[in-house]
């Protein structure tokens, strides 16, 4: 079962950090808000918004399978690995610093994700 869960939990994660991924590229692209044409159109031909709706609509889509189909003491955790890939993410995307105590976080975070996994 769990040789199941961990490829499906994986993807789910990128999918969620994609979203967030997305998001960001977005948000910095359009306007500040305003009830005006310019406003609106800077977000419906904002195509990393829309492609953040879809890497969050497909990874909710994988978690309602995911929940369904598997103990909910194993799925909830694996989520945590969101985290990993956003943290990877921050460097690759936005070339931020990682220092030592936040790759203490993620070996954390995949040890017990591992420990869940047994």
């Amino acid at each position: 079962m769990i040789h199941r869960l961990i490829p499906l939990a994986v993807v789910q994660s990128m999918m969620l950090a994609s979203g967030q991924v997305f998001l960001k590229f977005g948000l910095g692209r359009m306007r500040p808000f305003a009830w005006s044409a310019e406003f609106w159109r800077s977000v419906f031909l904002n195509w990393q918004f829309a492609m953040s709706g879809i890497c969050f609509a497909t990874g909710c889509a994988l978690w309602l399978y995911i929940i369904k189909h598997f103990p909910f003491s194993m799925a909830y955790p694996m989520a945590s690995l969101s985290y990993v890939f956003g943290m990877v993410a921050a460097m690759v995307f936005f070339h931020e610093n990682v220092n030592a105590a936040k790759w203490v976080g993620v070996c954390f975070i995949v040890t017990g994700c591992v420990l869940i996994a047994r």
